[in-house]
């Protein structure tokens, strides 16, 4: 494969319950051994490789992709690479693969909306196991990288006395809130709280905008480090039931 070309290896159309999948790296060996690992996956079908962001940028329009397994080095020089894709394919979800995972590089990552950072050596098993959380809607992150994100939040100091950190909420968004922190899913929040995935995305983006944040990750974790939730009494929060829906903080992995 040229680096003006992308390869086809779909094959026939991926069943609605399979995870489908781009493997975009620059080195061909890499993306042969993967489609051989992958393909004794009954859930996972590779339907395109890339060798190139460009490629990568033509397949995207062309597949339906689930997940994207992105070596971090064709993001070198690209600034805005991440935002590119995330706006090119809003639905599919990055995996980026990093030789040398470091604090800088990770943090921006996941602010610029990647799903996942993991090593270059991560082990078929694992990277696997990854590809099956975050298609399933989940974040891939390890205990050193929410640590790392964190921290970057904290350096902000900032925002510690912002005004967004004195946001009023109403009842629904505080329990959509404390659904995400609870590392719930729209679908299972909308039943929690009594109404539609749309309008529980609704929801999310007031919510976003209120605090300045732009992705459940982040929400989560302003929340935990703005203990955002304790400042409201416990009846502040319930379903449309009267159930209280507030809970411990915690992400799902």
């Amino acid at each position: 494969m040229t680096g003006n070309e992308f390869v086809n290896v779909a094959g026939e159309s991926a069943s609605e319950s399979e995870i489908r999948v781009i493997l975009a790296d620059s080195q061909a060996i890499y993306r042969v051994g993967m489609r051989k690992v992958f393909a004794v996956e009954d859930d996972i079908r590779v339907v395109a490789q890339a060798e190139t962001l460009s490629n990568l940028y033509t397949a995207l329009q062309r597949f339906p992709t689930d997940v994207v397994v992105l070596e971090g080095q064709l993001l070198a020089g690209t600034i805005d690479a991440i935002p590119e894709l995330v706006r090119r394919a809003p639905h599919a979800k990055l995996i980026v693969q990093v030789v040398d995972v470091d604090e800088a590089t990770t943090v921006e990552l996941y602010r610029r909306g990647v799903r996942g950072v993991v090593p270059r050596s991560i082990s078929p098993d694992m990277l696997i196991k990854c590809i099956r959380k975050i298609a399933a809607g989940e974040t891939w992150i390890d205990n050193q990288s929410v640590g790392w994100v964190i921290e970057a939040y904290r350096s902000q100091a900032t925002a510690l006395t912002s005004p967004r950190a004195q946001m009023k909420f109403s009842p629904k968004e505080l329990a959509v809130i404390s659904c995400i922190t609870r590392g719930m899913r729209n679908k299972e929040i909308a039943y929690q709280v009594g109404t539609t995935e749309q309008v529980i995305k609704n929801y999310l983006r007031k919510i976003y905008d209120k605090l300045g944040v732009s992705d459940r990750l982040e929400l989560a974790l302003y929340c935990m480090h703005h203990q955002l939730l304790k400042q409201y009494p416990a009846d502040a929060m319930f379903d449309v039931a009267g159930k209280p829906v507030a809970e411990p903080l915690a992400i799902r992995m």
